[in-house]
């Protein structure tokens, strides 16, 4: 389905996303249209020079306080860690941080802009990893209503971005988030508990998520008992 720019704020059913999960083609990343999307178990993700494109894969990778999986070394790592973890500190630097990787990035300058105005506006969340005064690791994403879609994370030094994953899980599901979205699966998320659902199963949790209003944000833990 092709988005004309001004179009609603309104999306197919997403179950009719292509194999791949891509859904619809165009529209803007305006506040209404991105919360839509995220409500409706959609997100953007495209490249320089191409439109913004709108996805909905089947299955969908999420995380669970319960099958967070934290290594034994890491353990070890975070009782000595000379880290300190902040949330909502620094949500633009945490995203330019994001975008900076090898072989390009979708995190475009645009999307930085709309994703600070849903920070400006209560719906994006970021957590911040610190050595002293450096930001050293992070992870940013959407909240709504029992919601969190994580978005993207980085590192400058070893074990930051998991230092900055376990607090999120830790300090969201204490605030009464129900579903945590990380989208794709991949092998780094899979070594800490990422696991796949199927995208009915994620829509019928969605719905159940969206229905709360978790109360404000726990103080972030970096440390598991």
């Amino acid at each position: 389905m092709f988005l004309g720019v001004g179009a609603p704020d309104a999306f197919p059913d997403p179950r009719t996303a292509d194999e791949d999960g891509l859904l619809a083609v165009g529209g803007d990343l305006s506040m209404g249209r991105l919360l839509c999307a995220y409500e409706s178990g959609i997100f953007p993700w495209y490249d320089v020079g191409l439109p913004p494109l709108w996805w909905s894969p089947d299955p969908r990778a999420i995380m669970t306080p319960d099958r967070l999986h934290v290594s034994r070394s890491m353990q070890r790592f975070l009782r000595n860690s000379p880290f300190s973890v902040s949330c909502n500190r620094a949500f633009r630097h945490v995203m330019v941080l994001c975008a900076e990787r090898d072989g390009g990035t979708w995190i475009l300058p645009e999307m930085i802009d709309a994703y600070v105005q849903l920070h400006e506006g209560g719906h994006a969340l970021s957590f911040e990893v610190w050595h002293q005064t450096a930001l050293v690791g992070g992870l940013y994403g959407v909240r709504v209503g029992g919601l969190f879609a994580a978005e993207s994370m980085f590192h400058r030094e070893t074990n930051a971005s998991k230092l900055a994953l376990i607090a999120a899980i830790q300090s969201l599901f204490a605030a009464g988030v129900r579903l945590f979205d990380v989208q794709f699966l991949t092998s780094h998320l899979e070594s800490l508990g990422a696991h796949t659902i199927p995208r009915d199963d994620y829509l019928a949790r969605l719905e159940d998520a969206l229905g709360l209003a978790p109360p404000g944000l726990a103080a972030p833990k970096a440390i598991l008992p």
